[in-house]
């Protein structure tokens, strides 16, 4: 299967419906989607992020329902326009900027500043990833040159800073030991449904248990998958089949598939972005150390 810019295209914007849908839950039109989905977002923030979050939480508390409706609107309404080809543009546009706008103050810049960010609990955050996707999947005005048809070849880098940046993330004090790895996951567990919690807790149990291996092992994959997107075809797409593997495992034991369970779930979280973003790049041409 040839993968265009349309290929990618059409899951963005299914994925903004999907969005939309979750933002029209029932808890979304209360004083909870302020207090216990944005409001958490500035704990341990530089006042610079922590500020706007905190303008944003006090703004939607004034009108929760009004305002709730207004962002499901605005994501509904993306995922229209680019399910529509001759809207599709607009909607890419659009998506650039309200991603932009949530991934500041909606995600607080996906946790990256706040000391406990990791690939593992959703970063950087899929509000950037609706942004960088979509701007890698942009319409192009030549129709005649092939090249033109296929994502941007960049998405190439920005897969190897996200897996780079996670394994040096993965080093960060807090979470640079099994213990800590072990208590992040084990965390997930509480009000999770008794088969994902079972999950969750073992294994929590075989990280304490491997000690810092475990750390180790989990730093030189993510850079290995980093670093392997840089080479030729067979190394490329094997470095975009293991991401998507290891996302699918963070997306389950660290990121509880989004945590639709608890009704204030607001998006899938990372994992489906990543293999999106993995599936863009087997599309684009090949780049190595910028040459393309």
């Amino acid at each position: 299967m040839k993968i265009t810019r349309r290929t990618i295209q059409i899951p963005l914007g299914l994925l903004w419906l999907l969005d939309g849908a979750l933002q029209l839950q029932r808890q979304m039109f209360t004083h909870n989607f302020a207090t216990q989905v944005i409001g958490p977002n500035a704990q341990n923030q530089p006042l610079v992020i922590r500020g706007p979050i905190h303008f944003a939480v006090h703004t939607i508390l004034l009108h929760p329902s009004l305002w709730d409706g207004f962002f499901a609107l605005i994501q509904i309404s993306l995922g229209i326009l680019i399910l529509i080809k001759r809207t599709t543009i607009y909607g890419l546009v659009g998506s650039v900027i309200w991603g932009l706008t949530v991934w500041y103050i909606g995600e607080g810049l996906g946790g990256l500043f706040n000391g406990h960010a990791s690939l593992l609990m959703g970063a950087p955050g899929a509000a950037l990833l609706y942004a960088i996707i979509a701007l890698g999947v942009l319409p192009t005005k030549s129709t005649k040159n092939k090249d033109a048809m296929r994502p941007a070849s960049w998405l190439t880098i920005v897969w190897a800073v996200i897996w780079l940046g996670g394994a040096s993330l993965q080093l960060m004090q807090g979470q640079n030991t099994a213990r800590g790895l072990s208590t992040m996951i084990s965390s997930m567990a509480s009000g999770a449904p008794g088969w994902l919690a079972a999950l969750d807790n073992s294994v929590a149990r075989h990280l304490a248990s491997a000690g810092e291996s475990a750390i180790i092992g989990l730093v030189i994959v993510q850079a290995l998958i980093g670093i392997l997107i840089l080479l030729p075809r067979p190394w490329r797409t094997l470095a975009v089949f293991s991401g998507s593997i290891v996302t699918l495992c963070f997306w389950s034991v660290g990121q509880a598939f989004g945590m639709f369970y608890t009704g204030l779930a607001t998006d899938p979280n990372t994992a489906p972005l990543v293999i999106l973003l993995g599936a863009a790049i087997l599309g684009s041409r090949r780049i190595i150390l910028g040459v393309f």
